[in-house]
């Protein structure tokens, strides 16, 4: 596997948490796992063993002398590309200040030449299973400049699309700086509105794609959700396959949660009473258990739907409820939160920023949980929402159609305000029948989204190549 971060090594998003799980779940069928990743200067210093001095890698016209380290977590080899000039920084793809490092494209060709020589000389691989646009150079490369190789006879390319918004498109000129051919670069190769695209390049070049649920599939080969790519995808739909993520119960279950003090389960819900009790007095809301706690723990993106809450502010505040919100990100999301809080501080709290054990007690602490996203390929918030009995709100899109239905949660289909609204009216409706509503919650704890099913369906995926 090819990817830019891997929990707990190096984490910006969901991707990190997929790369630390899906893996070791491989390994446990039998498969044998090793993960490619930069070597990035935020990474402790110690408790990585030097497997490779000095591995000579070229990309295009750019030389380098890198080393590999290595980690054994779970059955897998993690392998780790150590590159000072390129990788030894704080940020992963950017920092501070600096939105995307200029040379981004070179850091991941560098990172995609490397698995292949990885996969040379190291781990002989019989897949390469590239991740997002970082890994979008994998499949090209191995064609295009390798492809009467004998070392890689019968390496088959796979390339999952975790979020088709993120596309690593770079000036026309970098392709000089890549050591591809320039007879690549058209509208069916790399080619992308004029620019050079490492996710297209993965989707042409690749021998199969995923995406990680089922309707996040089908919807990017539409206008609306493929993100200029949908052409290019309906192509090639007959290679396309949605895989829906899986959860760590381990990490995420209120039984065993690790920041929070009243553990609980389906059958003895009483911890959940006293999780809402000491959330509200963290977040500094008034302790009331009669009223309903909606929690948010998001990217503040405009892809996560918030644009619809601003519309409704008004409303909301006439509504008998309080709202728990975590997250940061666009300053004018992070605005609007703010300024709600402070109008109604009796009925909103909000914290900007992360907080990985407050994310934990508002799932525990929460009586619902709302996303209302413009689109979501998976989403992993509404899975552990599931398990803590949290019970959602989402918009029905991607993987939050695949695992909310009318039974565990409420959807709305419609991206307007006035759906929204619809739905969060119909949960506080519902709140009111006790009985109801305690079964919901138990049917919904009852769901299983481990990553077992999921490293079942990549394995036959695997064997089908």
């Amino acid at each position: 596997m090819i990817t830019s971060e891997a929990a707990p090594f190096a984490k910006t998003g969901g991707l990190a948490d997929v790369l630390g799980a899906l893996p070791p779940a491989l390994a446990k069928l039998g498969e044998e796992v090793a993960v490619v990743m930069p070597r990035y200067g935020s990474m402790p210093l110690h408790g990585y063993t030097r497997i490779v001095d000095a591995m000579r890698l070229g990309v295009g016209p750019h030389l380098f002398t890198v080393a590999i380290d290595q980690v054994k977590r779970e059955g897998v080899r993690y392998l780790f590309v150590d590159c000072p000039p390129l990788y030894g920084r704080a940020g992963v793809y950017g920092e501070a200040g600096i939105a995307a490092y200029h040379d981004n494209h070179i850091r991941f060709g560098l990172l995609n030449q490397a698995a292949l020589e990885i996969g040379r000389s190291i781990f002989p691989a019989d897949i390469f299973h590239a991740h997002d646009w970082p890994g979008g150079l994998l499949a090209p490369y191995l064609r295009e400049n390798y492809g009467s190789d004998p070392d890689f006879a019968g390496a088959k390319t796979l390339i999952t699309i975790h979020n088709l918004g993120y596309q690593g498109n770079f000036p026309a000129t970098t392709i000089s700086d890549l050591g591809l051919s320039p007879a690549l670069f058209h509208m069916n190769g790399l080619e992308f509105w004029g620019e050079l695209s490492f996710l297209k390049a993965a989707i042409v070049w690749s021998d199969a794609i995923t995406t990680v649920s089922p309707t996040y599939a089908r919807e990017i080969q539409t206008p609306e959700f493929g993100a200029g790519l949908d052409g290019v995808l309906r192509e090639r739909a007959a290679k396309i396959t949605g895989i829906l993520n899986g959860v760590d119960y381990a990490e995420w279950s209120p039984d065993t949660d690790p920041y929070s003090n009243f553990p609980y389960s389906a059958l003895d819900l009483s911890g959940k009473r006293r999780a809402k009790r000491a959330l509200l007095e963290e977040v500094g809301l008034p302790v009331n258990e009669t009223r309903p706690l909606i929690g948010i723990v998001s990217r503040f993106a405009g892809q996560k739907g918030f644009d619809l809450l601003e519309d409704i502010v008004p409303e909301l505040a006439e509504m008998d409820f309080a709202m728990a919100v975590l997250g940061s990100g666009e300053a004018p999301i992070e605005a609007m939160f703010r300024a709600m809080a402070k109008a109604h501080p009796e009925q909103f709290a909000v914290h900007v920023g992360y907080d990985e054990g407050l994310a934990h007690r508002i799932e525990a602490g929460a009586d619902m949980f709302l996303m209302p996203s413009r689109y979501e390929p998976c989403g992993l918030s509404q899975l552990y929402s599931l398990r803590f009995g949290t019970v959602p709100i989402v918009r029905a899109t991607g993987g939050l159609e695949d695992t909310v239905d009318e039974v565990t949660g409420f959807k709305f289909i419609e991206y307007t305000p006035e759906a929204l609204l619809g739905a969060i009216r119909e949960a506080l409706a519902a709140w009111a029948d006790r009985r109801g509503w305690l079964e919901r919650m138990r049917v919904g704890m009852a769901k299983d989204f481990s990553w077992d099913a999921a490293a079942v369906q990549y394995q036959s995926l695997y064997k089908s190549l």
